[in-house]
């Protein structure tokens, strides 16, 4: 491993909407960020198509030009923007060390995790093919672009169900694609579908393959007990069964839920370890939106600068 150490005042790592934006306003202080993209420059929002609900683009905008724009308004402030993946973390003193790529140490006085998450998938080579194409993972995201037309949605958790009532209020019908005979989202979500009279709940059911060339046509569904194939006429198909937070390289060091996403101090960015802040996905299991991610990265810069302050590292 190579000796040569670098250090600096502000390790951004991650490069989707709480990065890049974080990267801006740390920049704007003078306090010089660097920012590793990791190995989904931009993230999550380059394999989506158009984004229409992002404050500023009157007329939608292609999710890997958002991210380009967002990336050259943080370079135009002089962070210092790397294609590299962060592989191990040591914060157990400071400046805290990072190790880029295996082989490259840094010494950082603070690190800011935006390091975003990852939907879950159903493994499906047509799902691939057809992603931004029909297929998505976020109802709030591109329902609108399904409005008066049928969809199905696969997840039985409450984050499914919320989407499946999303949707209901802009689509013409909704398919609820449930692999057992009960759901796992609480009684009061449950209910809400049940009660829905534009939602149709399909138990015992698996998806085995989206239908469409250019794209989504319908979707194959077999039942689990009776072995029975439908197709279901859709244009739309959401697949809600969970996202992971890219956070495995940290859980040493920061306290995190069940499920992986790093625990912040209430209004603020603040982990458990001293001069380390998370921002966007990393941290939010509920919203998940790019304004939000963005608003937290913000958040960041600011919580960084004020810790930079205080320990007089500026």
């Amino acid at each position: 491993m190579s000796q040569d150490i670098e250090s600096i005042q502000v390790l951004i790592v991650g490069s989707g909407p709480a990065g890049y934006t974080a990267a801006i306003y740390a920049a704007r202080a003078g306090l010089k960020p660097v920012l590793y993209t990791g190995g989904q420059p931009g993230g999550q929002l380059t394999i989506t198509t158009d984004v229409e609900n992002y404050p500023g683009y009157p007329e939608g905008v292609m999710g890997p030009q958002m991210m380009e724009d967002f990336r050259k308004q943080a370079e135009r402030f002089g962070t210092d923007v790397r294609y590299g993946l962060v592989t191990e973390v040591d914060f157990s003193q400071r400046p805290h060390k990072v190790i880029v790529d295996d082989q490259k140490t840094i010494h950082a006085d603070t690190v800011l995790i935006s390091t975003g998450a990852s939907a879950k998938w159903l493994g499906l080579e047509s799902e691939t093919r057809l992603n931004g194409k029909g297929v998505s993972a976020c109802a709030v995201c591109d329902g609108f672009f399904f409005r008066g037309q049928d969809v199905a949605i696969v997840g039985a958790g409450d984050t499914a169900c919320e989407e499946a009532s999303y949707l209901s209020n802009i689509c013409n019908k909704v398919y609820m694609i449930v692999r057992r005979d009960e759901m796992r989202a609480s009684q009061i979500m449950q209910k809400r579908v049940m009660n829905n009279p534009k939602i149709e709940i399909l138990w015992n059911t698996e998806t085995e393959e989206i239908l469409g060339d250019e794209e989504v046509t319908g979707a194959r569904l077999r039942n689990n007990q009776t072995g029975e194939t439908i197709e279901l006429n859709v244009t739309g198909f959401f697949v809600a069964i969970g996202h992971q937070p890219n956070t495995d390289i940290f859980k040493s060091y920061i306290d995190m839920d069940e499920s992986g996403y790093i625990i912040t101090q209430p209004g603020s960015t603040r982990t458990n370890i001293e001069g380390v802040f998370a921002c966007g996905d990393a941290q939010d299991h509920i919203y998940r939106q790019a304004v939000t991610a963005a608003g937290t990265g913000c958040m960041a810069a600011l919580d960084a600068e004020r810790y930079l302050a205080e320990k007089e590292l500026v």
